[in-house]
């Protein structure tokens, strides 16, 4: 038989035997033990124990770290998305601006050539439309002259229009691109980021370290528990009161706790009542028999005062009125 059941066995007959030698007018007195509640503390990721920060029975409180995996790999992609978030808001920057200053530069060079172009040709044009009455110029040296004056001024407004964009970004459906790459950028930063904290696992809640399951330099698969918490709120009193006893008892009621070296009693509060009986040895449902019947009853004591007993400690229950 394993430990525990023999010990809740002994607990069970212990408690029968102290309730039926009382009397009907002296208050009941049950004999159970400390337990707890173990919060078992995991890393989501996989990977090898890089430090461990706790020994078994070191008071922690909440925030401190515990231990860490290894994070090369982790911190290799937190780089590389932080980089890509750079890279894309860049390019964002880049098409919300114009063209760069040398650049509007040569497009300005350009429509002074143009502009200085036009008015040579449109002189040309004026000078050959004076002299075509003259005789001095045929039909088609004039029509040259309008078809250079024609092509110059189209070139100048080609320039105008090309100065006017090169002041402007880029079109929005460009820039609703861009921005939807750098949303997606930092959201992989943003994961990255988490992957990386969750290979150094911290306390979420004050106790003390009951055992740690792995050591330095081992191996931790994924979501295996690597330290187990107990948490002073998650301390109580179990205890065993037989079938004729469970009358007296319900939810809420104070019960007061002693053990050996506790000093004064610990007042703790009923939380739960089993709904099923638990017997050794099997008995018959039977007026004779139905007193060996032992009902687990759960207290819980404050916090502060939970300290001082530990796992597993017998302890004496004392019903108040």
């Amino acid at each position: 038989m394993p430990c525990h059941h023999a010990f809740r066995t002994v607990v069970i007959a212990l408690s029968a035997a102290v309730v039926a030698g009382c009397s009907d007018n002296t208050p009941a007195t049950f004999q159970g033990y400390a337990e707890g509640e173990y919060v078992h503390i995991a890393a989501a990721f996989s990977g090898t124990l890089d430090t461990l920060a706790v020994q078994r029975g070191t008071q922690i409180k909440a925030g401190e770290i515990l231990f860490r995996l290894e994070s090369q790999n982790e911190s290799a992609a937190r780089n590389e998305a932080a980089e890509r978030l750079k890279q894309t808001a860049a390019q964002l920057e880049n098409l919300k601006k114009g063209k760069r200053p040398s650049e509007l530069d040569a497009i300005r060079a350009q429509q002074a050539q143009a502009q200085a172009a036009l008015q040579l040709s449109e002189l040309q044009l004026k000078r050959m439309e004076r002299l075509l009455g003259s005789g001095a110029v045929t039909r088609e040296q004039l029509d040259q002259a309008r078809s250079s004056y024609d092509r110059d001024r189209a070139r100048l407004t080609e320039l105008n229009a090309q100065a006017q964009t090169a002041r402007l970004g880029a079109r929005e459906d460009e820039i609703s691109a861009a921005a939807a790459e750098v949303d997606a950028a930092r959201a992989a930063l943003a994961q990255a980021e988490w992957r990386l904290e969750q290979k150094s696992v911290s306390a979420t809640l004050d106790g003390i370290i009951d055992d740690t399951l792995y050591v330095q330099g081992e191996w931790v698969p994924a979501g295996a528990p690597v330290i187990s918490l107990l948490p002073p709120q998650n301390s109580k009193i179990r205890f065993f009161v037989p079938e004729a006893a469970l009358g007296a008892l319900h939810i809420g009621q104070g019960v007061a706790v002693t053990c050996d070296g506790c000093g004064t009693p610990v007042a703790a509060q009923i939380r739960f009542i089993a709904s099923q009986a638990e017997y050794t040895p099997p008995v018959i449902y039977s007026k004779e028999t139905r007193s060996k019947l032992v009902f687990m009853v759960e207290a819980w004591p404050a916090p502060q005062d939970a300290i001082k007993l530990h796992p597993g400690q017998p302890v004496d229950v004392a019903l108040k009125p």
